[in-house]
């Protein structure tokens, strides 16, 4: 007598883990355009291919921001800004920097094995000497190796980066590679993840946008005030007239229209061709802005609304990163004799 036995189902293939990316926003409040075209979209589409990371960096902050609630309000906006931009806490981890302590002493042990040489020399450090010369404290010189710290606690391998800022990333593999040679291999070396982060220029058409210049377009704003500040644009100073043809290629409105509609050659070539004013041009990309933000500025102001769901989603993202912080810490310190 035989007996047939049915074929064994084959094992389950274990999905591959993602790659883990780390990236710090600074806790400046309610985001603007250049933020989102520059940073946050990234972060949007970046949390469905890795393992995503995102943190508001309140510590880093504290080196030109002294004012308590000003700190508290501006990560409570952060932090809602990006939910309603398209952070999903269930497809990353968003959290505060300072509600994981492990950062700092992973810092101050970093600072160790990094020279003052490499510190000084970082353009951050210069440019803020620069906007702040009445507060140049010691946080300034050692914002760089903070950085590092945020990245390696986590072993996160990647962190999305535009070109223009490569030579930062790669300080934090200095410091990397250093603590490694000193102590052994503790650390993966982050690679840059290149994204397509476009320097946006303020409504000046000169600097980049930025709150503390005052240039900025306030995506999140009632409709008036993204209506005011877009029509406040400088666009192309040499067309004066009506009917002088434009130069798009410096238009700052002209080149916004890139990310609005698939329509932009055609408004470009009005504005080459005279078909079409400033104006007009301002006030159709006006009226884009406000029609496509408009669903997360409903849920900004649903999340403002109701601080206790922000929190606790940020506290959710901390409660998640203890263990594998405190791994991370356990070892270093086994590592450097300090267990």
């Amino acid at each position: 007598m035989t007996t047939d036995l049915a074929a064994a189902p084959a094992p389950a293939e274990t999905p591959a883990a993602r790659p883990r990316i780390f990236s710090g926003i600074q806790p400046s409040g309610i985001v603007h355009l250049g933020n989102d075209l520059g940073a946050i979209r990234n972060y949007v589409m970046l949390q469905w291919e890795y393992e995503a990371i995102y943190c508001i960096v309140d510590y880093h902050a504290l080196t030109s921001v002294h004012d308590p609630d000003t700190l508290r309000r501006g990560v409570r906006e952060m932090a809602a800004s990006l939910l309603a931009l398209g952070l999903d806490p269930e497809r990353c981890t968003l959290f505060v920097q300072s509600h994981r302590p492990e950062h700092t002493e992973l810092a101050w042990l970093l600072a160790t094995v990094t020279p003052v040489s490499w510190v000084e020399r970082t353009p951050t450090y210069k440019e803020k000497k620069q906007q702040q010369p009445d507060d140049v404290n010691h946080a300034l010189l050692t914002y760089p190796v903070l950085q590092a710290a945020d990245i390696v606690i986590y072993k996160a391998s990647r962190v999305p980066v535009g070109k223009d800022q490569a030579a930062h990333l790669e300080l934090s593999r200095e410091i990397v590679r250093s603590f490694n040679n000193r102590y052994g291999e503790t650390f993966p070396e982050p690679q840059a993840v290149y994204t397509e982060a476009p320097v946006v220029l303020g409504t000046d058409g000169v600097r980049k946008m930025s709150k503390s210049l005052g240039n900025t377009i306030e995506i999140l704003a009632e409709p008036d005030t993204i209506r005011r500040q877009v029509m406040s644009m400088v666009t192309d100073t040499k067309r004066i007239l009506r009917s002088d043809p434009g130069r798009p290629e410096v238009c700052n409105v002209c080149q916004l229209h890139r990310f609005f509609g698939d329509d932009w050659p055609e408004i470009q070539d009005g504005e080459r061709t005279a078909r079409t004013g400033c104006v007009d041009t301002k006030k159709l990309l006006a009226d884009r802005i406000v029609r496509q933000y408009a669903p997360a500025r409903e849920r900004y102001l649903e999340l403002m609304a109701n601080p206790a769901e922000v929190e606790g989603i940020l506290e959710q993202g901390a409660d998640r990163l203890r263990p594998k912080a405190q791994e991370t810490m356990d070892e270093v310190r086994e590592r450097m004799g300090l267990r």
